[in-house]
């Protein structure tokens, strides 16, 4: 397990939120990385692999013009997977990762196009989405080094977006549990 698996256990627990996984290139890796923290039961409400494109649309409900038009390697189709598994799942935050690790390009786009993406729930602050972020990621490296480096970047993407959204008291609670001032 991670320190950044075990940081995003940590900040939901705090904020008594939970987290649902879509996953395509990684396999279950990112699902995998999460359950391996310790604690991880109570914010970690499950995960749906969906490797074969007509599961994105069956399963999480992505667009299924979308799919035919652009393939599953898309930004749409990212955010997509992080809100349908999000309400699939009933959780507050939804991850996706959708991708080509290759051997081979896929949809066109080439080997190490991966795009990751986080929806979360609205805040009560101004009314604006917590999720709704994609990141675009043009990867190197073999398979194996693409699926993990995948895993990392979707993980990351989405304690930023927890971090952006503490409320002052949480970041208070933080500082004292660590230490600081």
């Amino acid at each position: 397990m991670s320190s950044q698996a075990t940081e995003l256990v940590r900040l939901l627990t705090v904020r008594g939120e939970t987290l649902a996984v879509a996953e395509s290139l990684t396999g279950g890796l990112v699902a995998a990385e999460i359950t391996g923290v310790p604690g991880a039961s109570r914010v970690f409400r499950g995960s749906v692999t969906a490797y074969a494109t007509e599961l994105k649309h069956g399963l999480l409900g992505v667009d299924d013009t979308l799919l035919a038009q652009r393939g599953a390697v898309d930004p749409q189709v990212a955010g997509e997977m992080a809100a349908g598994v999000r309400k699939l799942l009933g959780a507050d935050w939804g991850i996706a990762t959708t991708g080509v690790a290759g051997p081979d390009p896929q949809d066109g786009k080439p080997v190490g196009t991966v795009f990751v993406a986080v929806d979360g729930p609205t805040t009560g602050r101004s009314g604006s989405a917590g999720g709704g972020k994609v990141r675009v990621l043009r990867l190197n490296g073999s398979r194996a080094e693409i699926r993990m480096e995948s895993v990392r970047s979707v993980l990351a993407v989405l304690l930023e977006q927890l971090a952006g959204e503490q409320t002052g008291n949480e970041r208070a609670q933080d500082t004292e549990r660590n230490g600081g001032f």
